[in-house]
């Protein structure tokens, strides 16, 4: 599909993650540099109607599928290559599977999914992105689920809020459900990457938050472009944690017994 190589070692990197790890400053601090695309979740919704509408395309009344997916696929691929030559794509675990099987379905003469993704998108870096403590991604999704505020600016203003504003409260159960869907993510992904043999670039979420520069740096070096693009980005978000976060995520610990 794709018809050009990039200056690039890789033509393309897809980020794979769960929510509340760190993905949107990661995205935006690769956005920023002007070489390594525009990564986003350009599959984020489990749907080919809802891909077609997310890229402002109309459902053709005589195409096939394929059709339709190559469309999606074209469209993705011009937004999140932005003119630099590579593509960036994020992928939340939740919505991967449907994703896989269009591919699937689009290359049904390839034999795993990392063929067909190369396939679609060209040479691929695939990118782990976790959060390792997951009582604290879980309290931090439960959280801004609650306030309605996923993330803000650096300079504190809000950047992206899905509903009213709300008074977050504890809440155990549901912190707890989050706790264990975050670590069966984990296990998926472990175990995707395993079925095949991808060998990912790993960043921590406690590494990108404390060094970003350098972790961009170190993304565009794997990537083949100058790690020089990173210097002078500034981190375009904040941290959402705070003092109800803290005492949330002691709670949690000592009423469960996780270290």
């Amino acid at each position: 599909m794709i018809s050009e190589r990039p200056i690039a070692e890789f033509e393309s990197y897809v980020i794979c993650t769960s929510p509340r790890s760190g993905s949107t400053l990661l995205c935006k601090l690769l956005a920023a540099t002007g070489v390594s695309g525009a990564p986003r979740s350009y599959f984020h919704e489990p749907s080919l109607s809802s891909w077609l509408k997310y890229f402002g395309l109309e459902a053709g009344s005589m195409e096939t599928e394929a059709e339709s997916l190559a469309r999606v696929l074209r469209a993705a691929h011009e937004r999140g290559t932005n003119g630099t030559g590579v593509f960036g794509l994020r992928l939340q675990r939740h919505s991967v599977d449907f994703f896989l099987q269009k591919l699937k379905a689009l290359h049904p003469g390839k034999n795993s999914d990392l063929d067909r993704i190369q396939e679609t998108f060209g040479r691929t870096l695939f990118i782990y992105l976790t959060r390792p403590d997951k009582v604290q991604q879980a309290v931090s999704y439960v959280k801004t689920e609650q306030s309605g505020l996923w993330h803000k600016s650096s300079d504190g203003t809000e950047l992206e809020r899905l509903s009213p504003p709300r008074e977050p409260f504890y809440d155990g159960s549901k912190i707890k459900a989050c706790y264990d869907q975050f670590s069966s993510y984990e296990r998926d992904w472990t175990t995707w990457f395993g079925r095949q043999g991808i060998e990912p670039h790993r960043i921590a979420y406690n590494t990108l938050s404390a060094a970003p520069s350098g972790t961009l740096r170190d993304v565009l070096v794997r990537l083949g472009l100058s790690g020089e693009a990173a210097n002078g980005i500034k981190p375009p978000v904040a941290k959402l944690a705070d003092e109800t976060s803290a005492v949330w995520v002691e709670r949690f610990r000592h009423k469960n017994q996780i270290a």
